[in-house]
């Protein structure tokens, strides 16, 4: 745990949720082009209306949108308020990252594994897939660094993706046995094998609990407002996401409560 007792490190906390914010406007990028299948890099950020090139005074992380209204300085069209919300998000995952390693090889990684995690809750709740170009080089990559640089033994990695990713699928098959329609999406199942490869197996019955009952209360909470019935499809990503998001910061007390480490 990253202790701040000078004006050091409250700069330090400050760069770190400027960083974020920086990562996150590079995001939105990746959130809105990556499902249309096209380049992250070129063209360079302009307004969805009216096509004008986005000024670099006008595209600050938060401050930009708060500045202009919410709306494009040339055509007054209103900008996605999920654009600010993204950027805070990565900002304060960045700053509370940064309180639990302090500025280090894990803080790095964890940030970059949140940020995937973003871009993937993100596209799912609006496209309702999960791209395997984010989650199928994601599961190796984030083995190594696990295995490498988190402190994850190298055969708690493995089993993490053997079992989130075989579990997941399991379920799905048996569900769609039974009910004779497909439950679970092919992204989820990988999402799952992605998030133990980092994690190791010992977070899945955290993450798939956790997601389960978050699941549960806003699914019906939804099915509830719209007046749609059992259904109704919603994303489970964005749940599998914030679960992943919550052991990576706390997992690891609720595992020793319950004798598995």
């Amino acid at each position: 745990m990253y202790t701040v007792s000078s004006f050091t490190g409250y700069f330090i906390l400050l760069l770190a949720f400027v960083f974020g914010g920086v990562v996150g406007s590079f995001l939105n990028v990746c959130i809105f082009r990556i499902p249309a299948d096209t380049s992250i890099v070129y063209p360079h950020s302009h307004c969805m209306n009216c096509q004008t090139p986005i000024k670099p005074y006008d595209n600050i992380p938060i401050v930009s949108y708060l500045l202009l209204g919410g709306k494009c300085r040339h055509c007054s069209a209103k900008i996605s308020p999920v654009y600010p919300a993204v950027e805070l998000i990565a900002a304060t995952i960045s700053l509370l990252l940064v309180i639990q390693y302090g500025i280090s090889v894990q803080y790095f990684l964890s940030f970059v594994f949140v940020s995937v995690l973003i871009m993937i809750t993100f596209i799912d709740l609006e496209h309702q897939i999960i791209p395997d170009v984010i989650t199928l080089p994601g599961i190796p990559l984030f083995f190594l660094a696990a295995t490498l640089f988190m402190d994850i033994r190298f055969v708690d990695a493995l089993l993490g993706i053997v079992i989130g990713g075989g579990c997941f699928y399991l379920i799905a098959l048996g569900y769609q046995l039974l009910r004779k329609i497909e439950g679970m999406g092919g992204g989820d199942i990988k999402l799952m094998a992605m998030l133990g490869a980092f994690l190791g197996w010992q977070s899945l019955w955290f993450i798939l609990l956790l997601s389960s009952l978050i699941g549960a209360i806003v699914g019906i909470s939804v099915m509830i407002y719209k007046g749609k019935d059992m259904k109704y499809a919603v994303p489970f990503g964005p749940f599998l996401s914030i679960a992943a998001v919550a052991y990576l910061f706390w997992g690891e007390c609720a595992t020793r409560l319950l004798l598995l480490r």
